[in-house]
């Protein structure tokens, strides 16, 4: 008897292409962070409605943001994106529980001092951050040493520490930070959209050269 030889299936490969998201979770990180400045300013009063622009734009947008990013293997997007999400995530929800919006509040089991040992931990990875971000561009680089101005000048006026330097300073920080956000994720925006540098950025600064990947 002959074997006979069945004919091999042709294989299929759906890929699925998706868009830089980064501008995106820029633009939710200067949206919340200019709103959230106005208050710190003396603009506007209030937290309360500081809280839908924190959840929306400061938490789903850069998780969203997030998720492309892992699946586009951009590590420092995604990690970046992810962590700022997951933060302005928790303090929209410091904010709603020290409102009473999710319950009554018993001062006795709540100390909001606590928001400011959660702004230093963030200060404490966001040093890590800024070094891969002068590899990035010049505005997330100097995103990022804002950023770091911000944290801890937030966790000292929290916890009472000078509060007539560090509460100024935060304000300020977090202005220039949102400032400088939109026209970052602007600038990602219309580079990305025509293909060409439209928006500079500036070039990294190349202080350390990354290696080979792994």
């Amino acid at each position: 008897m002959t074997a006979q030889i069945q004919p091999q299936q042709a294989v299929t490969e759906t890929k699925i292409i998706m868009s830089d998201p980064t501008a995106l979770g820029v633009f939710g990180l200067s949206m919340v962070t200019f709103v959230a400045a106005s208050q710190k300013m003396g603009w506007t009063t209030g937290s309360v409605y500081l809280i839908p622009w924190a959840l929306l734009l400061g938490s789903i947008a850069q998780i969203w943001a997030s998720t492309i990013d892992f699946k586009k293997n951009n590590y420092f997007g995604s990690i970046v994106l992810g962590a700022y999400g997951l933060f302005w995530g928790a303090v929209a929800m410091h904010w709603a529980i020290s409102q009473g919006l999710l319950g009554a509040l018993d001062p006795a089991k709540a100390d909001p001092k606590q928001l400011a040992f959660a702004c230093l931990g963030y200060f404490f990875f966001s040093l890590f951050i800024m070094v891969a971000a002068f590899e990035v561009n010049k505005m997330f680089a100097i995103m990022l040493m804002l950023i770091n101005v911000l944290l801890p000048s937030l966790a000292l006026s929290i916890l009472g520490i000078n509060p007539g330097l560090f509460s100024p300073l935060a304000a300020w920080s977090e202005l220039l930070i949102s400032l400088i956000g939109f026209y970052t994720a602007g600038g990602l925006f219309l580079n990305s959209y025509f293909g060409r540098t439209l928006v500079p950025l500036g070039k990294p600064f190349g202080f350390i050269r990354k290696g080979p990947a792994k």
